[in-house]
């Protein structure tokens, strides 16, 4: 017997790296800026930050859903304990690249899966590895404007990817969304619903 047709997905973000992971699954979706505006306080442990920014912009919509699943996603860079959220200019760009060069930094994501009857909050960490970068290198891709908007910095599945020397763990979670948790977690509420499990 197969499932009955999932509902699309209301998700809760205006990034078009998740919306084309999305696509890319075929996970039916609706797409909606959250009302949510996030603060990065220094010194916050990036984990517990992922989680809370990513549940608070799932909830920020919720109202909107008609029942359907919302789905919040928060990723940010961290190295060292220090969390390396979006540049706010092309000279914080360029010392953040700098701080990453030849050195293995953390990509983590807060998922949450929320409906009015249950959430769901999970996180999920990519390692990611720079090879040293030239002070040309550095240069030439903050002149590329590609890091506005990026946590890190960085746009691995742009010109970014010229920075990266190795990735452990799932790609698209550096991208923006990681592909193996939201499914392992669509798969635990909705059983072959939405194609998996």
């Amino acid at each position: 017997m197969s499932a009955p047709p999932a509902p699309p997905l209301l998700l809760a973000s205006t990034s078009p790296q998740r919306r084309a992971i999305l696509e890319q699954l075929r996970i039916p979706f609706d797409a909606v800026a959250p009302r949510y505006e996030e603060h990065d306080p220094p010194g916050a442990d990036p984990t517990e930050l992922v989680r809370r920014h990513a549940l608070a912009k799932a909830r920020s919509v919720l109202d909107d859903a008609d029942g359907r699943p919302v789905l919040g996603v928060d990723t940010t860079v961290a190295l060292d304990g220090r969390v390396y959220a979006k540049a706010q200019d092309a000279g914080d760009a360029e010392a953040m690249l700098e701080a990453l060069s030849g050195r293995t930094h953390a990509v983590i994501s807060g998922v949450a899966l929320v409906t009015p009857a249950w959430e769901d909050v999970e996180e999920a960490t990519t390692r990611v590895t720079f090879r040293p970068l030239t002070p040309r290198d550095l240069a030439a891709y903050v002149a590329s404007g590609e890091w506005e908007g990026r946590a890190g910095a960085y746009a691995i599945q742009g010109r970014g990817a010229g920075l990266v020397e190795r990735v452990d763990g799932d790609y698209l979670n550096v991208v923006g969304l990681p592909a193996a948790l939201l499914i392992r977690l669509l798969t635990a509420r909705f059983p072959g619903a939405y194609g998996f499990g």
